[in-house]
């Protein structure tokens, strides 16, 4: 992939956050929405797991967030013969130093792409847990650090499709955000008919940032101030999902301490994307349906609609 190089003058962090997004929406058409939730879990340091139908634009999505952030990228397909060894990398022994060798496999990469990961087995998509949460990979007594910054979007296909197995709550819970793409609306659908497949444009792609750069992006978003009220506002969104608030829907699970640092974090990163030096309660309820519903339910369709039932149920501050 050959991209032209970032520009390096100093930009507000917002405007060239506004400039990644316009790229992004230059591949993936009609999708405003999802394309700010994808960028904000990224700044948040989390994982992003996509739940659609084949066909909405999720693999083009990973493709198009490496080229425009100008990181590398690599592709895993799950499939039910796929071992953990193909994700993380094996020791080959190596005879001309009668030792050996380690092959980094590609989970090595700044952007993962695990595409139809509900279709392995539960042995390989365990590989993965210990790369998404401690950012490194322990094979045969040796621990080895993943690049900086590190991101895992999975994809997977719902599970009523044929050779698709649900994801257990412990690899639900890696992932900070979990959305949906769904259908194009009628204008962007006839803008892809005219102008064909927009994944030949992805080489064309402006590379806005670079690893550094996001990286330095991702602790600006994690110094956005929080206000004691806002922290009292999500605590109460915590506990009415633990069926301790008033007037909380029953919920057949609530939201771990985890989720409430998941759900900060990825506050800050909304407010910072919309330019501001502080979280507002309309920064986490724009975020709270994607990173609360896969856990309230065990897949975003089933948890989107608790999640805003939630958000109707607990009082602004």
């Amino acid at each position: 992939m050959t991209l032209r190089p970032a520009q390096t003058h100093a930009i507000p962090v917002p405007e060239r956050l506004a400039g990644v997004l316009a790229e992004l929406g230059r591949i993936v058409v009609g999708k405003e929405t999802p394309l700010k939730l994808a960028l904000t879990c990224l700044l948040a340091r989390g994982h992003l797991l996509i739940e659609d139908i084949p066909g909405v634009g999720k693999s083009t999505l990973a493709q198009a967030l490496a080229g425009t952030l100008g990181l590398r990228y690599s592709r895993i397909q799950f499939t039910s013969d796929l071992l953990p060894a193909d994700v993380l990398g094996v020791s080959i022994f190596d005879p001309a130093t009668q030792s050996f060798r380690f092959h980094a496999g590609p989970v090595f990469n700044s952007i993962v792409l695990a595409d139809e990961i509900n279709r392995a087995p539960p042995k390989t998509q365990s590989a993965l847990l210990e790369a998404m949460e401690e950012r490194q990979v322990s094979i045969d007594g040796a621990t080895r650090p993943l690049p900086d910054p590190f991101f895992v979007l999975a994809t997977q296909n719902p599970t009523e499709q044929i050779g698709a197995y649900p994801l257990p709550e412990s690899q639900l819970d890696r992932f900070l955000m979990a959305i949906e793409l769904g259908y194009p609306d009628p204008a962007a659908e006839r803008e892809l008919l005219l102008s064909g497949d927009r994944r030949a444009r992805i080489p064309d792609l402006t590379a806005c940032a670079d690893a550094a750069t996001l990286v330095a992006w991702q602790r600006e978003a994690a110094a956005v101030h929080v206000a004691p009220a806002l922290l009292d506002y999500i605590q109460g969104l915590l506990a009415a999902s633990r069926g301790t608030g008033g007037g909380a829907p029953r919920l057949q699970r609530g939201l771990s301490p985890r989720a409430g640092l998941l759900l900060l974090a990825a506050s800050r990163a909304w407010a910072l994307l919309a330019g501001r030096p502080m979280v507002l309660p309309e920064d986490v309820q724009a975020v709270f349906p994607s990173v609360a519903g896969h856990r309230l339910a065990g897949s975003i369709r089933a948890g989107g609609p608790q999640a805003l039932a939630l958000l109707r149920a607990v009082p602004l501050p």
